[in-house]
């Protein structure tokens, strides 16, 4: 019996129940998968999005443990795989809600589990660009167009009371 010994191509982290829905951590996983650790760092911690923060501290144990355990420089990690699955139990824990007329409705509060593995070299394929919102950083230029466009709305609202009184006008004449 010949054992072969290989080397590790990859570090693991895994963070089990995550008090989270899942469609709100797949949300961030999409964004960060596929790019450098320092990338995906700068990412997470910038981006107001709620589920950022338990994928960046899973993110930062998977850096460390490839340091620690595997030998790797955190200088040139990616992110080779991200997976978020729903947690046990249906996924769900259950909560009542009360209703009217002394009813209860139950509200399912959902769980998730997140693995994240890094490794020295990117993934051999990128990943596919998957719709749905965003969370990536806007550039100045981004802002600025955002901001343009709220005034362009708000002046809008102005000719609305215009054509109330020209109705009013209309129908006192």
């Amino acid at each position: 019996m010949t054992v072969a010994l290989t080397e590790r191509t990859e570090a693991v982290a895994h963070l089990k129940f995550a008090r989270m829905g899942p469609r709100k951590l797949r949300r961030v996983a999409d964004a960060i998968r596929g790019k450098s650790v320092r990338e995906a760092l700068v990412l997470l911690k910038f981006s107001g999005v709620f589920a950022a923060e338990p994928i960046e501290k899973l993110l930062k144990s998977a850096v460390a443990n490839a340091e620690n355990n595997h030998d790797m420089s955190s200088d040139g990690l990616y992110v080779t795989r991200i997976t978020v699955d729903g947690g046990p139990g249906g996924g769900f824990t259950k909560r009542l809600d009360p209703r009217a007329q002394g009813r209860a409705a139950f509200k399912r509060k959902r769980l998730a589990h997140v693995t994240i593995a890094v490794g020295p070299q990117p993934p051999k394929r990128q990943p596919k660009q998957r719709s749905g919102a965003a969370i990536g950083l806007k550039t100045r230029a981004q802002r600025q167009a955002q901001v343009a466009g709220g005034r362009k709305k708000s002046s809008g609202g102005a000719a609305a009371p215009r054509r109330k009184k020209q109705a009013a006008a209309a129908a006192g004449a």
